[in-house]
């Protein structure tokens, strides 16, 4: 429900200009709007255990809580009026938080950090979708951007200009049993091919359909054709 296999999104803000995006995201219905809302207060809450275990085990054990006074009002006014040590001592005398706390100190030091460690990465870096894109520009060249696997990061991005452009083919290659189609750019000095969708490599339809695409709109009708189809044997 949180993923789906590659599928391409087409968006042609004008005859020269063509963007091919093959994403592993899926439409934003409601039920995928409250799924994802739901797993942001999964990371969250896992962010705020690993904290509070961390502290625990890496800090002076804390007072007792405040008598008479519920946890939630305790945290709401540490919070609002008190240092960020006393919103972890209110955290950490909170019920959840006294299982945290017993759980992590029943765990070896090493042990934790690796824990909590994979935790966060988990719950703070970690992207849920792979995204990749090709942007055509007749005249210009071809802009091939992929995200990273984690948040925050940019991901990679390459432009080739259209003097450096031999031909955009398609190759296909064996992995296992398994015959895979891709799609690749072929540069004027250089070795290697340039791969479209590496991450990805979605399936022969979405790789033609982005293939045809991609020549209809960085040549011009006539121009840079292949007479075997562009398919590389």
């Amino acid at each position: 429900m949180l993923t789906t296999p590659p599928h391409l999104y087409i968006r042609r803000p004008s005859p020269t200009t063509a963007e091919f995006t093959v994403t592993t995201c899926p439409p934003l219905t409601i039920p995928l709007r409250l799924a994802l809302l739901a797993l942001l207060t999964l990371r969250i809450t896992v962010v705020l255990s690993v904290i509070i275990a961390l502290y625990a085990q890496f800090a002076s054990p804390p007072p007792p809580p405040p008598p008479n006074r519920t946890t939630t009002t305790t945290i709401l006014s540490h919070l609002s009026t008190a240092s960020l040590l006393d919103a972890l001592l209110a955290l950490q005398t909170s019920p959840p938080g006294q299982s945290i706390t017993r759980l992590a100190s029943a765990l070896p030091a090493s042990v934790l950090a690796l824990a909590c460690a994979g935790l966060l990465y988990a719950g703070l870096l970690l992207r849920l979708h792979t995204t990749e894109s090709v942007l055509v520009l007749r005249g210009l060249g071809i802009q091939i951007q992929t995200s990273s696997h984690t948040a925050g990061a940019g991901g990679s991005a390459r432009f080739i200009p259209t003097a450096k452009i031999q031909d955009v083919l398609i190759n296909e290659a064996f992995k296992g049993f398994e015959v895979r189609y891709y799609l690749v750019v072929v540069v004027e000095g250089e070795e290697d091919v340039v791969v479209v969708f590496p991450r990805l490599l979605p399936g022969r339809r979405i790789v033609e359909a982005v293939w045809r695409g991609v020549r209809g709109c960085l040549y011009e009708p006539g121009e840079g054709g292949r007479k075997d189809g562009g398919v590389e044997r």
